[in-house]
């Protein structure tokens, strides 16, 4: 093996995470689409109506009008404040899951916003024909909502008039063992005026600023014509959407806020970030068009909750697309439902972790027997292949195909001792997408000091930075640890006969840690684990030959 081939092979696994981290599939920056926002209706009116005066330019995100006492919603697995001066949700925490690792840690607000009404949800028209210029004077059938196991589910209902005789109702159903919410508005038209506007619903959030894992994406995703369509934050910027669009919704690591629709039917969506950094995304609907007493109603269901996998399942919209791992996502998606298999029957994803790791070198044994064999009989030519390029020293050419010649005859494959750590290139980036995007791993504790799989190892916590180490600082012994497995593979490991060559293989494990530094525990995890497996099946093929 020639040193350039040594050389590509030593670095192929950096090679492998650089071009995952820079060039690996991103979310889509989506260039904006030409087509603008519905415009007001081409319908011609019957010679006695009239189309409703269209209300002064607006913002899609609609004022909530005067200020009153605010709703309180409790259910089994949340608590949301929605507003008593409009159809707003101003609160949304989630009772299973704590905001950060510590135990006395708040629980997990899924509303981050800058807007003076403080809302992450809300609803209005575009203002084409309803007017929107005062928004109070709603009225709402209760002003608590408590919902437990075993009871019915409870609406919350605002209603809402306008001078010109146009009723607004709006309805939210409330379950108490799901995330989602189901919303219907109801517009009546009582007016003398053609209706010819579009129902807007909107999300707001605004990105917090704490360290982001790898791979964790977070800004605006939804289903156009059944293909996902993801925007980062920074690459929000009045981008326009349209077409058969079955939900859109805001992402971060772990948990989304959607709105989904009841059917499948036209529609635009629009995502921009404001100045202060705030984001805004709005589901448009198709125009109105509700002659004198006329009714329409539009349904939907609204999702704030985690990033679960089987529970976006159950809401038959396919919103578990949301859940995406890249070009790993079809060996990522059955690796996070075998963990979660593992996990029902331990109740540990560290020792899960574990059990996969050897399912995997179970599957992968016949490849890697024949790789340490390959090796094994790679040592014994050991002397032959030094007597050749002592020989040969000044003819590369020729000792490389002297080289070449012995390795046909004795049927070794040179690439063979490689082959242990390729076939783990995919499983282990697929792991790599899948420890950091899926909620099961959140804050879930192996054993001692790893609290957080998902997070890197640290032992102690130090004050001061440690170079090329992100924070929180402290000593990454699992991962110093799986260093050591590789020093030890690369010690059972042919010594190449070029001294040169032998000397960057030895480095290997120095550049390995200091890549895993940073990494989730659960992946350094699966290394360690497929390491010491390795380590037992070359010693075991190496006693053999003795």
């Amino acid at each position: 093996m020639d040193k350039k081939t040594l050389l590509a092979l030593g670095l192929s696994f950096l090679v492998f995470l650089v071009w995952s981290i820079l060039f690996s599939p991103k979310p889509t920056d989506r260039p904006i689409d030409e087509e603008p926002l519905p415009k007001k209706g081409q319908v011609q009116p019957l010679s006695r109506d009239r189309i409703m005066p269209s209300g002064p330019k607006r913002d899609l995100m609609l004022d909530a009008g005067e200020e009153s006492k605010d709703i309180k919603v409790e259910t089994e697995l949340y608590t949301a404040i929605f507003s008593g001066s409009g159809p707003l949700i101003k609160s949304f925490k989630l009772g299973n899951y704590l905001s950060k690792l510590e135990e006395d840690a708040p629980l997990k607000e899924l509303i981050h916003v800058k807007n003076k009404d403080g809302y992450g949800f809300n609803l209005g028209f575009s203002g084409q024909s309803i007017p929107n210029a005062n928004w109070a004077g709603y009225k709402v059938n209760r002003h608590n909502i408590t919902v437990r196991t075993g009871d019915q589910p409870k609406e919350l209902v605002y209603e809402w008039e306008s001078p010109q005789g146009i009723e607004i109702t709006t309805r939210f159903l409330f379950y108490s063992d799901t995330y989602n919410i189901d919303l219907s508005v109801i517009i009546n038209n009582k007016s003398e005026y053609i209706i010819d506007d579009s129902l807007l619903l909107n999300l707001a959030h605004f990105p917090q600023e704490t360290k982001k894992s790898y791979y964790a994406f977070e800004g605006m995703a939804l289903l156009v014509g059944n293909k996902l369509e993801e925007v980062k934050v920074k690459k929000l910027k009045d981008n326009l959407f349209s077409g058969q669009i079955s939900w859109v919704a805001y992402e971060e690591a772990y948990f989304m806020t959607a709105i989904i629709s009841e059917e499948d039917k036209k529609a635009t969506a629009k995502g921009t970030t404001l100045p202060d950094g705030e984001v805004r995304i709005t589901y448009i609907t198709p125009s109105l068009n509700l002659r004198q007493h006329q009714k329409a109603t539009e349904s939907f269901t609204l999702y704030l909750g985690p990033r679960d996998l089987y529970i976006l399942k159950t809401l038959g919209r396919k919103l578990e697309k949301a859940i995406n791992f890249g070009w790993f996502d079809i060996i990522g998606k059955p690796l996070l439902v075998t963990l979660r298999f593992f996990n029902k029957h331990v109740g540990n994803y560290g020792v899960s972790i574990i059990f996969l790791t050897i399912i995997i070198k179970i599957l992968f044994w016949p490849l890697t027997h024949k790789s340490y064999q390959s090796m094994k009989e790679m040592r014994k030519l050991q002397p032959m292949m030094a007597k050749i390029r002592e020989k040969y020293k000044g003819n590369k050419q020729e000792m490389n195909k002297q080289l070449m010649g012995l390795y046909k005859t004795y049927k070794i494959n040179p690439m063979g001792g490689c082959l242990p750590m390729v076939i783990q290139i995919p499983v282990f980036f697929a792991l790599f997408r899948v420890l950091p995007n899926s909620i099961e791993l959140r804050h879930a504790p192996f054993v001692l000091w790893i609290k957080d799989l998902s997070a890197p190892d640290r032992l102690f916590s130090f004050p001061f930075e440690i170079p090329f180490m992100a924070p929180p600082y402290g000593i990454p012994v699992l991962t110093l640890i799986m260093g050591a497995s590789m020093f030890i593979q690369q010690k059972m490991t042919p010594t190449p006969g070029d001294p040169a060559q032998a000397k960057m293989m030895m480095l290997l494990p120095i550049v390995f840690t200091f890549l895993f530094i940073n990494f989730p525990s659960g992946l350094v995890l699966y290394w360690l684990v497929s390491n010491i497996l390795s380590i037992a099946q070359q010693y075991r093929i190496t006693r053999q030959s003795s």
